[in-house]
């Protein structure tokens, strides 16, 4: 269903690129289908599914990319609304090109599922969202997961469950967290060793803006790419790192033909890195927007916590998603406040406990 080595299936994502305008999007699919992509991308959320509308500081975003925003004003200008689906998926059909989505909630995939939504794809901020992975697996459709800022033992654990809740096709997407990622960043040899102690596809989601770094990958064994398009001369949140117009078509070449890379040895060897899997520290600052357990309703002393008042979100200054079926029913000693992360601290003083992940 997807690619081959040396041919790999490439996906154009959208994501906030079309800048709040519906327009904006279908010319996106067009430009997706009329410069060679396989597929085109779109990303299914509502800002109150990603994170909570809050001052506290946890919420805030203090340098990188997006510097200024809350969480909450990022992902209202970057959402793509519900109501747009139905017409954005109505014409990549008719233009003949395949149309899926990143969802980031088990409601999400509901409504994708009523779309007929072909396959989906995990974000790397949501990889340990075990809710959100089983909802997926029971559709019995392809699970793309991406592993940014994951170690091997947090992709066995998501990828083991995955398997557990009855996904039949998983394919892991190698990919660095950091926007726009730089050559240092990359060790690319993972994807060989991700497709060798899994047994799946492997794929590279790319932030780069060196289209090397692309063809390298698939060199190494991707058989999938995404790699993020916007329209010529419209700037937007993800821009930067954005390929646009017919450098969506030398994209797609370079791809294709990804042995004029080894024309400069050392520039792959370096890509390739090291022999053991391996994350660039350079990721560690982008853990924080992943997901974690969040109080989101005030819980009185001695209350029961319960899906109305915890919630699996980001920023990821709480404890891991994982633990949160654990938690949920059990009692606190202490009162907990709106916007409030679970830390484990918090979690002692307050008599919850939880149970260790294998």
């Amino acid at each position: 269903m997807f690619g081959k080595k040396n041919k790999p299936f490439f996906i154009a994502e959208i994501s906030s690129n079309h800048n709040g305008l519906i327009r904006n999007a279908i010319d996106l699919i067009r430009h997706a289908k009329l410069y060679g992509a396989d597929a085109v991308k779109l990303q299914t959320y509502e800002p109150n599914t990603m994170t909570i509308k809050s001052n506290k500081k946890f919420f805030k975003i203090n340098e990188g990319l997006w510097k200024g925003h809350s969480l909450w004003s990022l992902y209202k200008k970057a959402h793509t609304p519900y109501e747009w689906h139905s017409k954005l998926f109505k014409f990549a059909r008719k233009i003949g090109i395949k149309i899926f989505s990143t969802p980031f909630d088990e409601n999400a995939v509901d409504f994708l599922e009523k779309l007929n939504c072909p396959f989906y794809k995990i974000a790397s901020f949501e990889m340990s969202d075990i809710p959100l992975i089983r909802r997926i697996a029971k559709t019995k459709k392809p699970m793309i997961i991406s592993t940014g800022m994951a170690n091997l033992e947090e992709i066995k654990f998501s990828f083991n469950k995955a398997r557990e809740f009855g996904a039949k096709k998983i394919i892991l997407l190698y990919c660095v967290s950091n926007y726009p990622s730089k050559i240092n960043d990359f060790n690319l040899n993972n994807i060989r060793l991700l497709k060798n102690k899994f047994d799946c596809e492997v794929g590279f989601s790319d932030h780069s803006i060196d289209n090397r770094i692309a063809t390298s990958a698939v060199l190494a064994g991707a058989t999938l790419v995404e790699k993020h398009i916007s329209l010529e001369n419209e700037k937007s949140l993800d821009y930067e790192f954005s390929i646009s117009g017919k450098n969506i078509i030398q994209f797609k070449n370079d791809i294709n033909n990804p042995k004029k890379i080894l024309k400069e040895k050392l520039f792959y060897k370096r890509l390739l890195g090291k022999n053991h899997f391996f994350r660039s520290k350079t990721e560690d600052k982008s853990k924080i927007f992943r997901r974690s357990i969040f109080v989101v309703k005030n819980v009185k002393k001695d209350g029961i916590l319960s899906k109305n008042n915890i919630r699996i979100i980001r920023p990821g200054f709480g404890i891991s998603p994982i633990y949160y079926e654990d938690i949920i029913g059990q009692k606190t000693k202490l009162k907990l406040l709106k916007g409030q992360p679970l830390e484990k601290n918090l979690l002692k003083k307050a008599g919850i406990k939880i149970y260790e992940k294998k």
